[in-house]
């Protein structure tokens, strides 16, 4: 009698094993999809948008520190004006940051040469 009660319980037993080992493993991955893979996909989708909108006269930073300002944009290439002169080559995968449209520099120093005045007038 003994031999049957023990010989049923035992394939129980290795079935609650497994689960037991199952479980947490499928929770983990879930949880590791949530909060890693997703979120990085989430990036990637953005930097691809940010690469193909990036047009002449933007501001950018390639992804080993060159500041330029794009003059010619191509589809795989874009050349930045990094100096007066000094143009390079680059591809569009390296650059990392889009920092606008630059300023106008006549127009953005009058305005902010009367601003700060103004506002010192009336702290005076």
């Amino acid at each position: 009698m003994i031999d049957a009660v023990t010989a049923q319980a035992a394939p129980g037993g290795a079935m609650d094993f497994f689960n037991s080992l199952l479980i947490p493993t499928i929770l983990i991955i879930g949880i590791m999809y949530f909060l890693m893979i997703r979120p990085q996909q989430k990036r990637m989708r953005e930097h691809r948008d940010m690469i193909g909108a990036i047009r002449r006269g933007d501001n950018v930073v390639t992804a080993g520190g060159i500041l330029g300002k794009v003059s010619k944009a191509d589809e795989e290439e874009l050349t930045l004006e990094v100096a007066e002169g000094v143009r390079i080559r680059v591809l569009r995968s390296t650059i990392s940051e889009v920092r606008g449209k630059p300023e106008p520099a006549s127009g953005g120093s009058k305005s902010g040469s009367k601003t700060p005045a103004k506002s010192e007038d009336k702290t005076s």
